[in-house]
């Protein structure tokens, strides 16, 4: 028992790059897989020069779709992941997934989704002049599906980002990408903001979305979610795929993409604090059928000792039943109350022992491990 769920918290942190699970399934909508790895040179269509030829229009067909993909549409660029996979026989095979990224600096820097990069031996850049390049990773972080891609290159056309915070329910939204791959490069996508902080649980931690209904398909990830006013307002991540369900795509506001952005590209990852407890809830032990007898609380199954846990004294056995005077009830719960606090911050926590007893101690919350990441 004990090994089986080491093994399942041990990978708590992680982010499915490949699904998540929720309403029935929910794709990643970047990394789309075929054969359309043979058009990463092909730059763009004639219906997309068409779209950026700076046509006269009348006032009634310059909409602000129009003006939106003329102005942020170069600087949505397509990434092909060539990476190594194993067949039944176990032998080597490349395989080859596309997305989508965003220019966001002149001298090269783009961001993405996580999931169109991981696992990469290879990435090339497909820019909307025509040009491919070599890709460079600079830093990724699996929790928000944010990663960091330089080329290099000087004079690109960057994206201007937005203030997410301002973004109101119904406004428009155009989304910028290559669904399915390079062969539809630039595609734009028109719809409005549907819903503000949707939240999905994803690998056991609540992760806040802007929701829309422009048409995001596998190989949008990683692409522009832009205003009316030609601003990037998020980055494309997932859509909502369940019988009966339409319309219904997320990204990753530009406001959380811009801090992680941030840290990336200082410190090549993104610091967070940790307690250094192995948990779980009635919920979790109960999928992986085990019982957990409990009311309220959340279970510690294991304490590192040199990490912010041990040094304040909690013990495997001890139920936390209160942090910062809320009530922990879940693993979620506990794991988005720290992730809400910064490195060095201290919280006050609230045992129950394994005799009975309560006992409040307070923690000062480290640098999650990298390999903890």
């Amino acid at each position: 028992m004990s090994s089986m769920i080491g093994n399942i918290m041990k990978k708590r942190w992680a982010m499915s790059a490949a699904a998540f699970a929720v309403m029935g399934a929910v794709y990643l909508s970047g990394c789309s897989f075929g054969g359309t790895g043979d058009n990463t040179a092909g730059g763009m269509s004639s219906s997309s020069a068409a779209a950026y030829s700076g046509a006269n229009l009348s006032e009634a067909r310059n909409t602000p779709a129009v003006r939106v993909a003329k102005e942020v549409g170069p600087t949505v660029v397509g990434i092909t992941n060539k990476a190594i996979a194993r067949d039944w026989f176990n032998n080597p095979v490349q395989t080859e997934g596309v997305g989508s990224g965003v220019i966001f600096r002149k001298d090269g820097y783009i961001v993405t989704n996580n999931h169109v990069i991981e696992g990469a031996k290879e990435l090339i850049v497909s820019l909307a002049d025509g040009r491919s390049l070599k890709g460079k990773l600079i830093g990724a972080d699996a929790l928000t599906d944010i990663a960091v891609v330089k080329v290099d290159a000087d004079d690109l056309p960057a994206a201007e980002l937005g203030n997410s915070d301002e973004v109101v329910v119904g406004e428009p939204a155009i989304a910028i990408g290559n669904p399915l791959g390079m062969e539809f490069q630039g595609s734009v996508t028109v719809g409005v903001i549907s819903a503000l902080n949707r939240t999905l649980e994803i690998s056991d931690r609540r992760v806040k979305l802007l929701q829309t209904d422009a048409a995001i398909n596998p190989g949008n990830s990683g692409g522009a979610l832009v205003n009316a006013d030609g601003v990037v307002i998020g980055i494309n991540s997932a859509k909502l795929a369940a019988s009966g369900v339409e319309g219904m795509g997320f990204a990753i506001p530009i406001n959380t993409v811009r801090n992680i952005v941030n840290e990336i590209m200082d410190k090549g990852y993104v610091a967070r604090p940790y307690l250094g407890v192995t948990i779980f809830d009635k919920e979790t032990a109960a999928r992986y059928g085990y019982q957990l007898n409990i009311s309220k609380g959340v279970y510690v199954y294991r304490v590192s000792l040199n990490a912010p846990a041990g040094k304040a004294g909690i013990q495997p056995g001890d139920v936390i039943l209160k942090m910062d005077g809320k009530e922990m009830n879940s693993v979620s719960e506990l794991r988005n109350t720290i992730a809400d606090h910064k490195v060095g911050d201290k919280v006050t926590i609230v045992l129950e022992r394994s005799d009975g007893n309560s006992q409040t101690v307070e923690a000062t919350l480290e640098e999650m491990p990298q390999d903890n990441n």
